[in-house]
């Protein structure tokens, strides 16, 4: 009973990790690439393979975790689970050690963990997966070879009937997630969410951060860390011949009281001279967007045709959002972060409508001008 039971629990868990990643490959794979690049492990190399190792991480999950729940292969699943439980494992300790990965997208944009709720996560899965692996070490035992038992056979045949009908449903929604969108939305820009009361809540209970500057003394040596109140607060710290100085590159910035979370803090457009225009594009009646996040990947000739259509909407306000000032031609330019770009959509370039700051309306561009 126990033995079953737990083994239903670690399965479900690893499905639904595989399922909630599996919708949003792509959304995976920008994590993967953070993993990757120069401040966490310094290999920018395999950051065009993101998706690729994205792909094999949740199908590994999602195979292995069906496998565990309807009991395939059991010795074979336990091992591979137990395998990829000490890799994740390592990934997430390495992220709340050096915190350089602040969340693990274990569960995408579904569920959010510190890196040490992580780290312990991981354990947690890896004492389980242990203790099924002791628990069913009798079912291991090798069978005579000559022994037929149909009834198992009969059983068997059943369950890779299962395993591979649940393969096909996912590999649908990944493909979906893709070629499209992810099927199922799970961040904070899906459609209907109102930017501008979504703005509100946060200007009315935003999150407060402080600098803790890194101090040392020039005649002892002593390191200390002092917050940006108390450095103002006493002169010892800046007077004219203290011995403490600020060391470059190790100042850090501390949450110190949580506001209201959400990742439309980050919706901030401005024009190429630094004007930030987000109030006129969440209260006009009716604003079109083109984001691009990567807009030297886009091709030319689905720009243009991405433009034309767009200037027929009728938009009071009509921008195209990207990194780069002279990626549109004929609707104009704005400005925002890369990074808080791939954060509302997938797809490069994608179409984003709002009317009134409410989102009606978000889709790839190549869908979008069929």
């Amino acid at each position: 009973m126990i033995k079953g039971l737990l083994r239903f629990v670690i399965a479900v868990i690893f499905i639904l990790s595989g399922f909630v990643k599996a919708v949003d490959l792509v959304g995976f794979s920008f994590k993967m690439e953070e993993y990757f690049s120069p401040p966490v492990f310094n290999m920018p190399f395999l950051e065009k393979f993101a998706l690729l190792f994205s792909i094999i991480v949740v199908v590994l999950e999602l195979l292995l975790g069906c496998m565990l729940l309807i009991k395939l292969k059991l010795k074979f699943t336990l091992s591979a689970l137990i395998a990829l439980c000490i890799f994740f494992g390592f990934l997430t300790f390495y992220s709340a050690y050096y915190n350089v990965v602040t969340d693990c997208g274990c569960f995408g944009d579904a569920i959010k963990f510190t890196p040490w709720q992580s780290f312990v996560k991981d354990v947690v899965l890896l004492i389980g997966l242990i203790a099924v692996f002791i628990l069913h070490r009798k079912d291991f035992k090798k069978k005579d070879a000559y022994t037929f038992d149909r009834r198992k056979k009969a059983s068997d045949t059943f369950k890779y009937w299962i395993l591979g009908l649940f393969s096909l449903i996912m590999i649908y929604i990944m493909a979906q997630g893709i070629m499209h969108e992810p099927m199922i939305d799970f961040r904070d820009y899906k459609t209907g969410t109102d930017l501008k009361a979504e703005k509100g809540k946060i200007n009315k209970n935003p999150s407060e951060y402080k600098t803790f500057y890194s101090l040392k003394n020039q005649k002892t040596g002593e390191v200390k860390k002092v917050n940006q109140d108390d450095y103002i607060k006493k002169t010892e710290y800046w007077a004219e011949g203290s011995p403490w100085k600020i060391e470059d590159g190790k100042n850090e910035s501390v949450l110190v009281k949580e506001g209201y979370k959400s990742e439309i803090v980050k919706f901030k457009i401005e024009d190429p001279t630094g004007l930030d225009v987000t109030d006129q594009v969440i209260n006009a009646p009716k604003a079109v967007l083109v984001f691009s996040y990567h807009p030297k990947e886009v091709s030319p000739e689905l720009l243009q045709k991405l433009e034309a259509k767009v200037k027929a909407e009728k938009a009071d306000v009509l921008y195209g959002v990207s990194t780069d000032p002279n990626t549109f031609k004929t609707i104009k330019n704005m400005m925002m972060d890369g990074t808080a770009i791939k954060t509302i959509a997938r797809s490069n370039p994608f179409v984003l409508i709002l009317q009134n700051g409410k989102i009606t309306d978000k889709q790839p561009a190549k869908d979008y001008v069929k």
